[in-house]
């Protein structure tokens, strides 16, 4: 079983409109979920959701590395005592942005748990993924 989750995905937007996208709270709360996210080391976040056929409500972490284009943080599903770490690069290409993400610690789930967080993570990120497209073609259009 695989510990990482890792998804990539090439935008054609700038590099500033990807990162206010992933790092500021008024933008996340649109496209992800709802939160008070702050990209500032150290800062304890909390991204909320309806309760779902999958249980998932609250997520909760504290922000490890905030630096520009380079954004990682702790990944703790309410309910559960399991760190895990999510951590987004972003690199400028000829076509607009490169967004990599990969979420690591999948593993340190007991038993049967690795495998329904690892499929329930790998399906929320790639909604997650086309959540913040849609998300981007909208503001860039709207503006």
């Amino acid at each position: 079983m695989n510990n990482t989750i890792t998804k990539e995905k090439v935008f054609q937007h700038p590099i500033d409109k990807v990162w206010n996208a992933i790092t500021k709270a008024e933008e996340l709360s649109t496209w992800f979920l709802k939160t008070n996210f702050k990209a500032e080391k150290g800062y304890h976040y909390t991204f909320s959701s309806e309760p779902n056929e999958k249980g998932c409500t609250n997520i909760i972490g504290i922000v490890k590395e905030a630096n520009p284009y380079t954004l990682i943080y702790t990944w703790i599903v309410e309910g559960t005592n399991v760190e895990t770490t999510v951590t987004w690069k972003l690199e400028t290409i000829p076509e607009g942005t490169k967004l990599h993400l990969e979420h690591s610690g999948i593993g340190n789930y007991a038993g049967e748990t690795v495998i329904t967080m690892f499929e329930s993570f790998n399906g929320g990120w790639d909604n997650c993924m086309s959540g913040l497209t849609t998300y981007l073609k909208e503001e860039v259009n709207a503006r």
